[in-house]
Order: structure tokens, then C-alpha cells, then sequence
């Protein structure tokens, strides 16, 4: 697994979404310098693809399902398996040592210490992924802006650039398993 991939986000559990900008106590993080390699692989408007493995394809189904539960269109399930890729390649990936961006842990490299949730909830693909819906939620027109910017509002990343590259192979795979 590339370990330059981490990346700090901050967490939305219980803040409001005002005029582009996450207010509460949990803001604060925001501020806090993050210290991860560049990415190699994000050219603006390039794309990238893996080959998923069984253990991706099961976290894609469980972000479609939750997306699902959560009653949003498939243009939100594209939007977070978009930002899985980015973030974990679609791996639950738990805490790594020192090879971890902070505290990052699940499929979206949320932080405890941000406010997403326990580790057992934010290593829980369900719950990970209902997190980040409900902080897309609070994005005013989400629906309609590119997806790079709609996950970055969510995920405060140091690269926000880098999930546009994973958007053409994010709307494959919910095509191909929305309906399943």
C-alpha cells in the first residue's frame, strides 16, 4: 500500500456548514499543518485506475448500500467511492504505526480525533461511509459541482485536486453494481 496517499481530513460529526467553511469546536484541526509526500499520480484531468481486488469490490458494494440507506442518488456513491480510491484505494486499512497520516484509519482515512467516530465505527465501512454522506449533505449543491470539489469540502485534503482522477472508474463501478 502507498503510504503517501494519507492525508489529514476533518471530521463533521455535529458541526455546521456555513459559507463554505466547517464551523465548531472541531474547526480548529483544520489549522494544523499536514506533513505527507506529494502525490505522484494527480495530473488534473488525468485518470487513474487499479484492478480491485474481491476485498475492494465488497467495500464498493458496502459504500453503494450505504449510499443507498442513506436514500442519496448514485451520483453520491460516485462521489465516495471516488474519494476512496484517493484515500485508501478502497482498502479498510486500520492503524499502520508510523506509516499512518495521524490518526487515519477505514476506507476515507477519517480521524477519531476529528470527530468522525470511534476507531471500531470509522473502520466500519457503513458507518464510515454515512459519515462522509452526511457531510457531503451539508454541502450546498453538491450534486452539481465537479467531484474533486465536493469531496474536498468534505475531506479538507492536502491535495484536493487528487480525486478527480479517480471519477471515470468511480462511475463504472457504480454502474456496474448499483442495481445488483
Amino acid at each position: 500500500m502507498n503510504t503517501m496517499l494519507r492525508k489529514s481530513v476533518l471530521g463533521i460529526a455535529g458541526l455546521a456548514f456555513t459559507g463554505g467553511v466547517f464551523a465548531g469546536p472541531i474547526a480548529a484541526h483544520a489549522a494544523e499543518p499536514v506533513h505527507t509526500a506529494p502525490v505522484a499520480v494527480s495530473v488534473q484531468g488525468a485518470q487513474s485506475h487499479i484492478d480491485l481486488n474481491d476485498e475492494q469490490t465488497a467495500n464498493a458494494k458496502a459504500i453503494i448500500a450505504a449510499t443507498k440507506k442513506a436514500g442519496l442518488p448514485e451520483r453520491a456513491a460516485v462521489i465516495s467511492i471516488a474519494t476512496s480510491l484517493q484515500e485508501s484505494k478502497l482498502e479498510n486499512l486500520g492503524h499502520l504505526g508510523d506509516a499512518n497520516d495521524h490518526d487515519s484509519l477505514g476506507l476515507f482515512q477519517q480521524r477519531p480525533t476529528s470527530g468522525w467516530g470511534t476507531p471500531e465505527q470509522i473502520t466500519d465501512p457503513e458507518y464510515s461511509t454515512l459519515a462522509f454522506l452526511k457531510g457531503l449533505k451539508q454541502v450546498d449543491g453538491w450534486q452539481d459541482m465537479p467531484l474533486t470539489e465536493a469531496a474536498q469540502t468534505v475531506q479538507v485534503s492536502a491535495y484536493p485536486d487528487a480525486y478527480a482522477q479517480w471519477e471515470q472508474q468511480a462511475t463504472d463501478i457504480v454502474h456496474q453494481h448499483w442495481n445488483s
